[in-house]
């Protein structure tokens, strides 16, 4: 194994085919792993109760807020596997001239991760999005698979450190799902997840932000031509204006802005 290492905190380090290694943004590494290859690996996982493992993604809004929330930040740092979401994440990764990760978005990998828990049969317990949200969610996912052993449903509307917080790690624990995905929102679900991951008796941790929004059909996905190209967000804050307004149209600038800063913190460290 070999690490390319800066001054500028900006970190690329190249492995084996099998370890995948990561390029670092921000500090956090993201794996470079084929979204395949990430799958394996993270039901790989499911069955070893040794404790849960913490499965993070990133976009150009989740590295955004990690740079302003600290809590955020360690839970991304400290995560057993970090995966690019979001086009912006590679752009990045160029402009600091790091190896680029794939992209994996869940509204693809869902049904991928579906059919390997069916095949290996393991368990899934959906907790996020609005009340009902998950359930349809799980519901559609049982009529594409329906062997697939859904463990249980939660809604994601409760206060950390409520009792209503511990009555769902209480039903987590009851159901002892092989893998939970939490799609609470950035930072609500990494910070759910670093709280409860020593309590919990599940295997897998993965925080999917909006998720079960997409697989019960409730929010369209954007045309394959747009998200392939990284004009995903015009899609979504066309549908969703209300609330995707601040995150692309103010979040956006400010990420490129941070991005070139540490591209040329780079540069001249690198040119020393």
């Amino acid at each position: 194994m070999s690490v390319i290492d800066d001054a500028a905190g900006f970190t690329t380090t190249r492995a084996t085919a099998h370890e995948g290694g990561t390029s670092k943004i921000f500090d956090i590494p993201i794996d470079l792993g084929r979204p395949a290859d990430l799958l394996e690996r993270i039901t790989s996982w499911a069955g070893e109760r040794r404790g849960a493992r913490r499965v993070m993604y990133v976009n150009a809004h989740v590295l955004n807020q990690s740079q302003e929330n600290p809590e955020l930040h360690d839970a991304l740092v400290n995560a057993d596997l970090v995966y690019c979401d979001g086009y912006g994440v590679r752009l990045a990764a160029k402009a600091m001239e790091a190896e680029v990760p794939h992209r994996m978005t869940g509204a693809d990998w869902v049904w991928g991760l579906s059919s390997l828990c069916e095949t290996a049969e393991l368990s899934i317990y959906l907790l996020g999005s609005d009340p009902g949200v998950a359930a349809e969610a799980a519901e559609r996912l049982h009529r594409w698979y329906p062997r697939l052993r859904i463990a249980g449903t939660h809604h994601g509307y409760f206060e950390l450190g409520s009792e209503h917080d511990q009555r769902v790690v209480e039903d987590i624990n009851a159901r002892r799902p092989d893998i939970v995905l939490v799609g609470m929102g950035s930072p609500k679900q990494e910070q759910w997840v670093q709280r409860h991951a020593d309590e919990l008796d599940t295997d897998v941790l993965w925080t999917v932000g909006a998720l079960f929004d997409y697989v019960s059909g409730r929010v369209p996905r954007a045309p394959a031509w747009l998200a392939d190209n990284g004009l995903e967000w015009i899609f979504r804050l066309a549908i969703e204006p209300n609330r995707m307004w601040r995150r692309y149209l103010l979040g956006n600038p400010v990420f490129v802005s941070r991005v070139m800063a540490q591209a040329r913190g780079h540069r001249h460290a690198a040119h020393g």
